[in-house]
């Protein structure tokens, strides 16, 4: 599948397990290498991989794989009763069932999901749908969807959009051809929940929501985790306290942008727009921006990073410029990275668990395949704050002094 990696299992490139009318593996003539599971004489090395009979002098022929077809005549039966004996769906007899178990065994014969998706009209894989998988976030996401899928039985199918509205969309109508079963995304615009809901897929949003009220989404109380953040840097005597966001237009960056200012609202302190930077993505542009913050002549004494990217950059920024944490600065984030805990001081952060995230969103999303009328849901989960060295009381004079003396290492 074009930009979508597939995980778990897999369903296989190319070769369908279920060509009955392409070329079967053996009984070919020839020396055994392994010992024969049905009752034709054949050259088989015992895998169910055996390569097309090679001329004289010629190279061997492609390896392909057993069918059911391969393994109901090295059993002695028909594909129906093979069918029935491997996936436990009607009756077969003892003794028929292990004789067709020891030859799918033999054969190295693996079912086709694909082909019984089709048939059957039902799908055991889920698309997942990611931001940016560099970014540790949405690789923990994906592992607590991972997880979840495979405890209750199904597979996943991973695309990375990379931030692009386009490429979202496209690997979208990969996992509609593909007839997943459903669809978690952490959407970046409102295009790929419409096209899921006009093909009638059912879709659970993670981090953030476009489809409130039309769609399902598990998402963190990021209003309430952002208000705690600023009043903990409030509480430390901080009055100029900066905003470092990527975007505004999200759930996520809306609703961290409202906890910052009814922190500030509720502390009697005034909602400077100049404190407010919108840094977009880019991580150059996030450090030059925070670097921008921290020339000025009346500098915020803490600045409040609205994800792990941008507090990394307000870090190396700080260590550009000479600026200590946190004697002259004090910096946190929303959203804990490992790399936090790892420098001098370590960074006070909102720990997100994103492994729970996506856990959750499994679970929301095979309550709606299961009650596929039943109202949108909303789950709103928590976060907690870890205060670390980062954070401490403003100084008596700020100021940007020039050097190499770096915040930590």
């Amino acid at each position: 599948m074009d930009g979508a990696t597939s995980t778990g299992t897999a369903h296989g490139p190319a070769t369908s397990y279920a060509a009955a009318d392409g070329p079967r593996v053996g009984p070919a003539t020839g020396t055994s290498t392994g010992t024969s599971t049905g009752p034709s004489a054949g050259a088989s090395n015992g895998t169910g991989s055996d390569p097309v009979p090679a001329r004289d002098g010629a190279a061997p022929g492609p390896v392909r794989r057993a069918t059911i077809k391969d393994v109901a005549e090295a059993a002695g039966v028909s594909r129906s009763t093979a069918s029935r004996a491997l996936t436990g769906r009607g009756y077969v007899g003892l003794g028929v069932r292990e004789r067709v178990q020891h030859a799918a065994e033999g054969l190295g014969y693996v079912p086709d999901a694909t082909a019984r998706h089709l048939k059957q009209q039902v799908s055991r894989s889920i698309g997942v749908l990611v931001s940016d998988l560099r970014n540790s976030f949405y690789a923990d996401l994906a592992a607590g969807i991972s997880q979840q899928a495979r405890r209750r039985g199904y597979t996943m199918m991973l695309a990375d959009d990379n931030g692009s509205a386009a490429d979202e969309v496209a690997a979208a109508e990969r996992f509609v051809a593909l007839r997943v079963a459903g669809v978690v995304v952490t959407p970046v615009a409102p295009d790929v929940v419409a096209y899921l809901s006009r093909h009638r897929v059912p879709l659970v949003e993670v981090d953030r929501q476009f489809g409130e009220g039309a769609s399902d989404a598990v998402l963190v109380d990021n209003k309430h985790a952002s208000r705690r953040v600023t009043e903990h840097l409030i509480g430390l005597g901080h009055r100029r306290i900066a905003l470092l966001i990527d975007e505004m237009e999200w759930t996520t960056g809306r609703e961290r942008h409202a906890g910052y200012e009814e922190a500030c609202r509720a502390a009697g302190l005034p909602l400077e727009e100049s404190l407010v930077v919108a840094a977009r993505w880019d991580a150059g542009a996030a450090r030059a921006a925070a670097a921008d913050l921290l020339r000025r002549p009346d500098p915020p004494t803490a600045i409040f990073a609205a994800n792990n990217l941008l507090a990394e950059a307000v870090w190396r920024a700080a260590a550009d410029l000479g600026v200590r944490l946190p004697d002259d600065l004090s910096l946190a984030s929303f959203d804990d990275a490992p790399w936090m805990s790892m420098v001098t001081p370590q960074v006070t952060a909102v720990e997100q668990d994103a492994v729970a995230l996506g856990e959750t969103a499994v679970t929301r999303l095979l309550e709606r395949i299961e009650a596929a009328q039943a109202p949108p849901r909303t789950v709103m989960l928590g976060a907690r704050v870890l205060q670390r060295g980062s954070t401490g009381p403003p100084p008596a004079r700020a100021a940007v002094r020039s050097g190499s003396a770096g915040a930590g290492a």
